[in-house]
């Protein structure tokens, strides 16, 4: 416990002297003004960075209490639920690696796991990517016949729409009830936003959706996807069918491996890298999957393989190289490995979690 306090402490003071915007947090507390204000939700930005809404209009409904709190404590309310986020996916990802935690070995965890560059990055922000893993994976690990199992998981993906990904999975697992329920509980939150902002729902599902300029920059070190690592290495902003094609090419033979796997929790980490990878842009604060990644591996004691992820993890590679302005497409070959350390990990989880047909675990 002294060991989290101190960990979250530093981090704290760090956010005070570096004076952290927590700019996506700006971003949502805008979308909850424009929803319960009835503004134009996508058609605003926020901060220096002139970030924009890019979330379903179901997630701006959720961010509406944001827009009620003085900035200092939402942003106070943002770290400490992070934080208590973050101690939850710890142990959820102990569930996962059928290896629950004592309270001592929980708070450590997640004292070290705060400063895995996306976690820390999350937390920075003040984004939502703990939540929404959070959701996918605690209804990933309940048991079988629970009451509403799938529902979390579509929730999640209502508000950030990667987990969608999981309902091919559970179809291709044979879960198809759970499927379902999913699909039921994504459907819900479209509908719901249908109903309480029609014409954010409308812009949103027929032209934001497919305008993935708005999130950012794909071809920036940020975005560890795998068309940002193709932009960097074809020195090209736009690869085209160069990514469209291997992306399709990688989402098939990574729900393959997935739904082959013996274990369940090689299964969900297959699928989890997989959206990761094949998504246009997945900046680095997304990939908090690292966290049940690095407990399945401890769990099954591979120790130094696990200590070799937190160090892909920690060592911020991608932000050591050539970065400003358009250097990022100037790197030369020996500098994209360092630039794309995240999205060159799920070409391994083949070999790091192997693939064995058989009962399920």
């Amino acid at each position: 416990m002294l060991l989290l306090v101190l960990s979250l402490g530093c981090f704290a003071a760090l956010c005070v002297v570096q004076r952290a915007p927590m700019a996506d947090l700006l971003v949502y507390r805008a979308e909850g003004a424009a929803a319960a204000h009835g503004g134009d939700l996508y058609g605003f930005t926020v901060t220096g960075w002139r970030l924009p809404a890019t979330y379903p209009p179901f997630a701006a409904l959720l961010f509406v209490p944001a827009a009620w709190l003085p900035l200092p404590v939402l942003k106070a309310a943002s770290l400490a639920g992070n934080a208590a986020l973050l101690a939850g996916l710890v142990a959820l990802s102990g569930r996962l690696a059928s290896r629950p935690l004592s309270p001592a070995r929980l708070c450590t965890a997640t004292a070290a796991a705060l400063w895995l560059e996306p976690v820390f990055q999350t937390v920075l922000f003040g984004q939502v990517n703990l939540a929404v893993v959070c959701l996918t994976l605690w209804d990933l690990t309940r048991p079988p016949g629970a009451r509403a199992r799938g529902l979390a998981l579509g929730v999640a993906a209502g508000v950030k729409l990667t987990p969608i990904l999981f309902l091919v999975y559970l179809l291709l697992r044979g879960r198809r009830r759970q499927a379902a329920t999913a699909a039921a509980g994504l459907a819900a939150t479209v509908l719901l936003g249908f109903l309480l902002l029609p014409a954010a729902s409308a812009d949103f599902w027929t032209r934001r959706l497919y305008e993935t300029g708005r999130v950012g920059k794909a071809w920036i070190v940020d975005n560890q996807s795998l068309r940002g690592l193709l932009a960097r290495a074809l020195h090209d902003p736009a690869p085209g069918l160069a990514w469209a094609l291997p992306a399709a090419a990688v989402a098939v033979a990574g729900l393959v491996l997935a739904r082959r796997a013996r274990r369940e929790s090689h299964g969900v980490l297959l699928t989890a890298f997989t959206a990761l990878l094949v998504c246009p842009v997945s900046w680095t604060h997304h990939w908090v999957w690292c966290v049940p990644l690095l407990a399945v591996l401890r769990a099954e004691g591979r120790t130094r393989t696990a200590v070799l992820v937190a160090l892909v993890f920690t060592a911020r590679t991608m932000w050591l190289v050539p970065h400003h302005g358009s250097l990022d497409l100037e790197l030369p070959w020996w500098q994209q490995p360092l630039a794309a350390p995240y999205a060159l990990l799920p070409f391994l989880l083949p070999f790091l979690l192997p693939v064995r047909t058989g009962r399920l675990v």
